[in-house]
């Protein structure tokens, strides 16, 4: 007997799970001491493992479906914001403490560009 551990079983482990569940089935004397490991016990199991893998895949997809509404929501957001910042530089201009408000640099707090100089020929 295997112990009860944390990770999941791999795909093909519960597919050989399942092949042996069906040869199970054809053994019309199979009678096991234990009803625990009856035919119609690992049936009801494999039965159970399948509602929660359908479980899982709803609640997958649902997790998607809503990671799609979050990234569309954050992108509007993020837009919208864009066009405020814009429209604060329009209303009051590139050098105005509005504009640092927003967290945007002044016009006057830009670096200036500086001339390179020509590189001496040897």
């Amino acid at each position: 007997m295997s112990s009860n551990p944390n990770y999941r079983l791999p795909s093909p482990a519960l597919d050989a799970d399942r092949a042996t569940l069906l040869a199970l089935k054809d053994l019309s004397d199979f009678t096991p001491v234990n009803p625990a490991h009856s035919a119609q016990s690992l049936s009801a199991l494999e039965a159970a493992l399948t509602r929660a893998e359908a479980a899982e895949l709803r609640a997958q997809k649902a997790l998607a479906a809503a990671r799609d509404v979050t990234i569309a929501a954050a992108w509007e957001f993020h837009n919208a914001l864009l066009g405020a910042k814009a429209q604060v530089i329009a209303q009051y201009g590139n050098d105005s403490r509005a504009v640092q408000a927003i967290g945007l640099k002044k016009r006057s707090e830009r670096k200036r560009p500086a001339r390179r100089r020509a590189a001496p020929v040897s």
